[in-house]
C-alpha cells in the first residue's frame, strides 16, 4: 500500500488489527491486547494475553517453560513470510528481518520488524 495515505497512528492501528487476524487465522487464537509503534526504521508490536492456562501450567518447571518458548517461537518462524508480506503490504517497506520473544512469566511477545528505510520520517 502507498503509505502516504497513512499517519502514523491510524498505521500503527492496521498493524495491530492486522496481527491479530493474522494471530486468530495462522494460530488458531489471538492475543488479548495490541500495541504497535513505529520507530524509525522499525515496527515494535507488544501483543498481550498469549499463552493459554495450559501453558502458564506447563511454565512452572524449567524444562516446560523452555519447551512452550520453543514452540511459540517456532509458530510465528513458520509464519515468518506471510507475516513479512503482512508488514510490507502495509508500510510499503520490506521487512529485513524478524526478532520476537515472549515471556512466560507475563505472556506478552514482543515482534520488532526491521523495515527497508525510515517509516517513521516517511510518516511524518
Amino acid at each position: 500500500m502507498d503509505n502516504t495515505k497513512w499517519t502514523k497512528g491510524s498505521l500503527e492501528a492496521e498493524i495491530s488489527k492486522s496481527l491479530t487476524k493474522w494471530e486468530k487465522d495462522y494460530l488458531g487464537r489471538g492475543s488479548v491486547s495490541v500495541k504497535t509503534d513505529i520507530l524509525r526504521d522499525m515496527v515494535v508490536v507488544s501483543l498481550n494475553g498469549i499463552l493459554t492456562p495450559a501453558e502458564y501450567k506447563l511454565c512452572d518447571t524449567k524444562e516446560g517453560l523452555l519447551s512452550v518458548k520453543k514452540i511459540r517461537s517456532d509458530l510465528v518462524e513458520s509464519g515468518r513470510e506471510k507475516l513479512g508480506q503482512l508488514i510490507e503490504d502495509l508500510t510499503g517497506e520490506e521487512m529485513l528481518s524478524l526478532h520476537t520473544d515472549i515471556s512466560t512469566r507475563t505472556g506478552e511477545r514482543i515482534m520488532i520488524f526491521k523495515l527497508s528505510s525510515d517509516l517513521q520520517k516517511k510518516l511524518s
